[in-house]
């Protein structure tokens, strides 16, 4: 994780949108280098790559701001926006009224359910009576880690990680028996070699707005207006122009806006 972290953070930024544009506001991004693939990548040489990469690349160019991608941990995003390390948050990060105590979001840019999986041949489901007894892992600092805490009082252990790859890593190794997360990151686990050979999708849990949110935004500083009504006239303007669409496409076969469903 420090070797990974060491590395991410000697890219140290990646110019998105407006590059060379004297005129063009900068505005640092904050990301984790922790984040999980499609929407984060890194290649060989250190390069960011994926949907969150290229969609915030396409706000960016829209809104006419210079946007550096700067790697911060994910428990420090928050910290280093108020502290304005940062400029702006574009990560997955949910749309709670926990955060937005601290601080302001965007409209969102996508919302997809959250999920459990668990050991192939065990019969649960996400509902808390089935998950009575088992030790659970869940990101640290993340809705995921609430709504467990929440919604599976009953269960043995809520598990806390620093990065969804830990507790995919612990349940392959038989230390948990399930992990909640984002459904699309979970799927991709699932799809890998290690993933195929030990889990599967045991189930979507039930709503909670107030935890899960209403979707995923960009964060901004409290009283960061005009960075704020930037973002929201981009997010809407690629929405109908089709450059969401389009970056989206190369991704997943369904639209991530996800009008009819809740954020993770």
């Amino acid at each position: 994780m420090r070797k990974f972290f060491a590395i991410a953070a000697a890219a140290v930024a990646l110019a998105l949108g407006g590059a060379g544009t004297a005129s063009a506001e900068q505005v640092k991004v904050g990301f984790s280098p922790e984040a999980y693939p499609p929407f984060y990548v890194q290649d060989a040489s250190g390069q960011w790559t994926g949907w969150e990469v290229d969609i915030t690349k396409a706000i960016c160019a829209e809104a006419k701001l210079d946007c550096v991608l700067t790697p911060i941990p994910w428990d420090g995003l928050i910290p280093s926006l108020n502290t304005k390390k940062i400029d702006a948050i574009m990560n997955s990060m949910s749309i709670t009224a926990e955060r937005e105590k601290e601080i302001d979001f965007s409209d969102k840019y996508y919302n997809t359910p959250t999920a459990v999986i668990g050991p192939k041949g065990e019969t649960f489901d996400a509902t808390p009576e089935s998950l009575k007894g088992k030790i659970i892992g869940v990101q640290v600092s993340t809705v995921h880690a609430a709504y467990a805490k929440k919604h599976f009082t009953d269960a043995a252990e809520i598990k806390e990680y620093q990065t969804q790859d830990e507790a995919n890593q612990d349940l392959v190794a038989g230390r948990i028996d399930a992990t909640q997360a984002d459904s699309i990151a979970l799927d991709a686990f699932l799809k890998s070699d290690a993933g195929k050979e030990c889990c599967d999708l045991k189930g979507y849990v039930a709503p909670d707005l107030e935890v899960l949110g209403p979707g995923v935004g960009a964060g901004v500083r409290k009283g960061d207006t005009e960075l704020k009504d930037k973002i929201n006239a981009a997010i809407k303007a690629i929405r109908d122009n089709g450059k969401y669409a389009e970056i989206t496409k190369k991704y997943f076969d369904f639209d991530i806006y996800g009008d009819d469903v809740q954020s993770n």
